[in-house]
């Protein structure tokens, strides 16, 4: 294992983000493509918005996509580790130390019942415009930040900045900073909105006479239509909705990975193994990333074509039971449920389309679509049609798609018309709309005996 050790520092008073899914994606494929160890650090010292429930968000949400910590709090066979605790609620006695250290140092002072970080350089006032009052400005040389994505960025920390608030809690550079220390890590990869951060976090870093670790920060992740960062107002944005969905998590990781990243050609599906192999900061784009709702349905229809039959089927029974738990699906045989859902698979973009798209194939009182009824009706003599069919049907090999294909053909010929006179006004007849799985995959799923029924009652309703 290498000396590289990144962190995840999420806080949990909110729903998982997209935005946060892809932070954590980026450390954990670093962690993972330099052997380093991949740090889970939960930043709750925010109180009054913090949650329980959104702590849980958190775990299960990294749990899903597969991002597994090293160390971190312990939850199911993820966590541990010897730099805890890793929930910043817990470590108020090592704040207090490092304070210690800084005021021992004279780098920090109280002022206004708060305590402020102290810079060092020759001090001079000055009236800020802005702010409609006299300020102590700190000649200091800039901040040299050798930046991993962004090159070298310099930044000038000119005033002493607060540490501890009056309430007596520590700010999130402090604790951010002091953490990075306890726990050694060696990467900050983070959004670009925590670049102007970091001129402070180097600041404290120095004082603390600790290295500074190599910072990465990647691009932002633009909402779908117009300008501005997504936000957890944006749909699309949050993780617990595609889980909702039925996606599937090695789609949703393979999208988020070349969000923002290039891997060196144009390739939208890639195994994880390979991301693994390929990741490295340098392939991160400078530029900000939109999120494309339809390629990443794209991609997840990819992933669904590409399962095997076993898991596929295994998906979808998962999905109807959390969604559908009263559905005919599931009251079906497993196996006509089996060839069911294999005959939708390649038709499906996501799980989420199963119910609308198989239900009249497990229940006989499906409905008819009024508009497709009048168009399909008004062509030719479809009760003609349909009825030949029913009287042939009887004569007809069930045992696969291209036996019943057959069969249709060869009455087609047989009354010198084509597959598609018999073809649309069966599907209507036996579904109630237009579109769908092959009209021969239904038959042989449905079997002889209920497209017959099925024909019949509806040339029942043919005048």
């Amino acid at each position: 294992m290498s000396n590289v050790r990144v962190r995840f520092a999420p806080s949990p008073t909110g729903f998982f983000h997209i935005g946060s899914a892809r932070t954590a994606l980026f450390n954990w494929l670093y962690a993972r493509h330099t052997g380093g160890t991949f740090v889970l650090r939960i930043e709750d010292t925010d109180k009054e918005r913090n949650s329980e429930q959104f702590l849980n968000v958190i775990y299960d949400s990294l749990t899903w996509l597969g991002l597994n910590w090293d160390e971190g709090p312990q939850v199911g066979a993820c966590g541990g580790g010897a730099h805890g605790p890793y929930r910043q609620s817990e470590r108020a006695d090592i704040y207090q130390a490092y304070l210690k250290k800084l005021l021992d140092a004279g780098r920090a002072y109280e002022k206004d019942g708060a305590i402020w970080f102290k810079l060092l350089g020759e001090r001079h006032e000055v009236y800020d415009e802005h702010r409609k009052k006299t300020v102590t400005k700190v000649k200091n040389a800039p901040a040299l930040i050798d930046d991993r994505i962004r090159g070298r960025v310099e930044r000038v920390e000119d005033e002493d900045f607060v540490i501890f608030r009056s309430d007596g809690n520590p700010v999130f550079h402090f604790v951010n900073v002091v953490d990075d220390i306890a726990m050694a890590i060696t990467h900050v990869i983070r959004g670009e909105d925590h670049l102007s951060n970091t001129s402070k976090h180097v600041e404290l870093f120095q004082a603390f006479g600790a290295p500074v670790p190599q910072f990465a920060h990647i691009p932002l992740i633009l909402k779908q239509n117009g300008p501005g960062k997504m936000s957890k107002r944006d749909q699309g944005a949050l993780i617990e909705e595609y889980q909702r969905r039925g996606y599937l998590p090695e789609a949703l990781v393979n999208f988020l990975s070349l969000l923002g990243w290039n891997p060196g050609d144009d390739r939208e599906k890639m195994p994880l193994e390979e991301i693994i192999r390929l990741f490295d900061l340098p392939g991160v784009n400078q530029s900000n990333a939109r999120f494309d709702d339809k390629k990443l349905a794209h991609v997840n229809m990819a992933y669904l074509l590409a399962q095997p039959a076993d898991r596929f089927v295994a998906l979808a029974r998962d999905y109807f039971q959390r969604t559908q738990p009263g559905s005919p699906a599931l009251a079906a045989a497993p196996e006509c449920f089996r060839e069911v859902m294999l005959l939708a698979q390649p038709k499906i973009k996501g799980l989420e389309e199963l119910p609308a798209y198989t239900g009249y194939l497990f229940a006989e009182d499906y409905p008819v679509d009024a508009k497709v009824r009048e168009k399909v009706l008004a062509k030719g003599d479809p009760k003609a049609r349909l009825g030949e069919l029913a009287a042939a049907l009887p004569g007809f090999d069930f045992s696969s798609d291209t036996t019943i294909e057959e069969g249709i053909k060869a009455l087609a010929a047989k009354n010198a018309l084509g597959f598609g006179d018999y073809q649309s006004v069966a599907r209507l007849a036996v579904s109630g709309i237009n579109v769908g799985p092959s009209i021969t995959g239904l038959f042989r799923v449905l079997g002889r005996e209920r497209v017959l029924a099925r024909f019949g009652r509806f040339l029942t309703t043919i005048t």
